[in-house]
């Protein structure tokens, strides 16, 4: 899929509701669905993840998390969800919806690789691992592939919500260049674009940004230094940093006069609008089949 065609059915997902919601509150449990009115033919979880892995450059890799985490993936699809985390929360909406199969970004079992081993005998694990399995749910793991497609789903996700998505660049994806605005002004238009509460940040509210360095989620100090040095960006927005790396580098540069500020929104809420967006790109491959994003939304409370 090119890029246009991509910001196609992004935008039609962000504009089928509010798909984030703030943090926490009630717009939390709104899905944006699309419904094809033509019936599908019967499908498995299985055929669709291999349509999914077809358009994705390199898939189905080696070596990947993008696995099953739970369920039969031979039986027909009965509807789908995408979402950032399979929480509780999450896994009763989709019974509730009479879907089947979660397509999830992030790890459903507390770790990185879903490892349970170490989780036997666990009640909270228990407790989720028989929910889905009680109800017969799928949980797929989309991660390194949507990352991987071209464009990638999660940048453009979070650059179509912020109305950025014009200032893409192929050949540098993470970085765009905007008409200058002030510092205090991004942040404005990330709260009301992404439904933030609060952000961090490191940097002054009236500095000028042209040069925005892009990170969503988590990818880690040293691929966020890398890029900085690579760039030198006025303004670094990221998912979530370990306050040990990212952070320190940043305010080690400003001390010595660098013009670079730190923007971080939070992970889930970073990269929940990629997930929104996978709706009707995943609808062209599974005509018929009702797929609802639900938003797992952070579990943080600000205070």
């Amino acid at each position: 899929m090119q890029r246009k065609e991509f910001l196609a059915t992004a935008l039609a997902a962000i504009a089928a509701g509010n798909v984030l919601g703030a943090a926490g509150g009630p717009a939390q449990s709104a899905a944006a669905s699309v419904e094809a009115p033509a019936p599908a033919a019967a499908l498995t979880i299985r055929q669709l993840i291999d349509l999914i892995q077809k358009d994705i450059p390199g898939a189905p890799f080696s070596k990947t998390v993008d696995t099953i985490k739970s369920g039969d993936a031979d039986q027909p699809v009965k509807g789908i969800v995408t979402t950032m985390f399979a929480t509780d929360a999450v896994i009763e909406k989709t019974i509730r919806a009479g879907a089947n199969f979660i397509i999830a970004h992030e790890p459903t079992f507390y770790n990185h690789l879903d490892e349970t081993e170490w989780l036997d005998g666990d009640p909270v694990y228990a407790y989720k691992k028989a929910l889905l399995e009680k109800n017969g749910i799928v949980v797929w793991r989309f991660h390194d592939g949507w990352h991987e497609h071209r464009p990638d789903g999660i940048l453009m996700g979070v650059l179509t919500a912020m109305g950025w998505d014009k200032y893409y660049n192929a050949g540098a994806p993470e970085m765009i260049t905007i008409p200058a605005i002030s510092l205090g002004d991004i942040v404005d238009k990330a709260r009301r674009q992404l439904s933030i509460g609060k952000m961090q940040l490191i940097g002054d509210l009236s500095q000028s940004c042209q040069r925005i360095l892009l990170s969503p989620g988590a990818a880690g100090g040293r691929s966020h230094i890398a890029d900085l040095r690579k760039y030198t960006p006025d303004l670094f927005i990221c998912g979530e940093v370990n306050e040990w790396e990212t952070s320190e580098y940043i305010r080690d540069a400003r001390y010595q006069g660098k013009h670079m500020s730190l923007l971080v929104l939070g992970h889930s809420v970073s990269e929940e609008p990629g997930m929104a967006g996978l709706v009707p790109w995943l609808q062209q491959k599974a005509p018929g089949i009702r797929i609802e994003h639900i938003p797992s939304g952070s579990p943080f409370t600000t205070i």
